[in-house]
């Protein structure tokens, strides 16, 4: 990776991170819902728009991609909350959030990919 990408990837980590942070201390659990979907939409539409039609330099797309919407989305948040919800007895709110989470995510993901491909 060029040193340029590297500064990218850093700097727009922490917008993403602060972004779900934000989320995070208003929405709790929706918080990281609403940032996993944003950046499943997001990604796949940079995928689709910027790389293959913008043509924009590679430092701001691996910025955008890896250090913004990697920052943004959390696996280990989803999962622990998950399991909280489970281990509280919240069962069918436990696994409605994962269902939501993934196959809402893969939509979402599609939706991305649409938009991105006809733009």
């Amino acid at each position: 990776m060029k040193l340029a990408e590297n500064i990218s990837v850093a700097c727009f980590a922490f917008f993403g991170g602060a972004m779900r942070y934000v989320l995070s201390q208003d929405f709790c659990a929706a918080g990281t819902l609403i940032a996993n979907l944003c950046g499943c939409f997001l990604l796949s539409f940079i995928t689709f728009f910027v790389i293959k039609r913008a043509k924009w330099p590679s430092w701001l797309t691996t910025g955008l991609g890896t250090g913004m919407i990697g920052a943004l989305t959390t696996f280990s948040t989803f999962s622990f909350e998950t399991v909280a919800f489970l281990q509280q007895g919240a069962v069918l709110i436990g696994v409605t959030y994962w269902l939501v989470n993934l196959c809402g995510g893969l939509l979402f993901a599609a939706l991305g990919c649409a938009l991105g491909g006809k733009l």
